[in-house]
């Protein structure tokens, strides 16, 4: 088994605003359609789903993209400066730079909603997606929604709002400007008019996203071939080995599917 996760081979993209984004790909066959990972807020690229899934990549020579958002991991910026915005564009700004051809997104958490928000952009390029405990409109749904009147005040007149998380050891700051920007990318609002294969993988013992995330997604979702796979002893990380196991699974078959040539979803 190849390494391909060294940091001494991570590369690094311009964008137009001068800052630079760390990645890592594995070039794969040209004839087949390509793998990108997305990976959760506050994540790197070198979690297990992204390391599990470029060796899985690499074995059967697909072309696969892992990536570090802005204010994540080895790419610039700061944390507390990301807004949902931002990394749509990044997102974008890796499928049109880095990828050629079709490609099936991958997206964790957060991931789960850029993969929304990249392929309502990029509809021609993006072939399928697959969602790991995808959290779409998290901003608005699971913080802004939760928070009491006092909660929301104090957010506005301090800019930002200390949270618990039960994936953290300590208490998650959200800026007001990502819930502020995060409504300007809400996907769930509305019919998601996209017509490409959905696969959802979502824990029922999940703290930070409730597992009717996935149901709705499906509901929203304009095209039939949206499948909600539910595994009742998951949490928010799906990372022990039986659950990536499942996503490789998810995954290799859909690739398989989105290889075989246009399908009516």
């Amino acid at each position: 088994m190849q390494n391909t996760g060294h940091k001494d081979a991570v590369s690094f993209l311009s964008c137009p605003d001068g800052t630079k984004r760390a990645y890592l790909r594995h070039q794969g066959c040209a004839d087949v359609p390509g793998l990108v990972f997305l990976a959760g807020h506050g994540s790197d690229m070198f979690g297990t789903k992204a390391e599990v899934l470029h060796q899985l990549a690499a074995d059967a020579d697909i072309p696969f993209l892992r990536f570090d958002y802005f204010g994540h991991g080895l790419s610039d910026g700061a944390f507390l400066d990301g807004t949902i915005s931002k990394w749509v564009d990044d997102c974008v700004l890796m499928l049109d730079e880095l990828t050629t051809g079709p490609q099936l997104l991958v997206g964790s958490s957060l991931g789960g909603w850029l993969m929304i928000r990249a392929a309502q952009e990029r509809p021609e390029r993006v072939a399928g997606l697959v969602g790991i405990a995808a959290a779409p409109d998290f901003t608005e749904t699971l913080i802004w929604d939760a928070l009491t009147a006092a909660q929301k005040q104090q957010m506005k007149t301090t800019g930002q709002i200390a949270l618990p998380n039960a994936y953290a050891p300590e208490d998650v700051i959200y800026p007001y400007h990502l819930v502020t920007d995060g409504r300007k990318n809400l996907v769930l609002d509305k019919a998601v008019d996209l017509h490409l294969p959905v696969r959802l993988l979502q824990g029922m013992a999940d703290h930070e996203v409730p597992w009717q995330t996935a149901i709705k997604i499906a509901e929203q979702w304009c095209s039939i071939d949206v499948q909600v796979i539910l595994d009742k002893a998951a949490g928010h990380r799906f990372s022990e080995d039986s659950q990536i196991e499942q996503i490789c699974s998810v995954v290799r078959n859909l690739h398989n599917i989105i290889s075989a040539g246009p399908q009516t979803a």
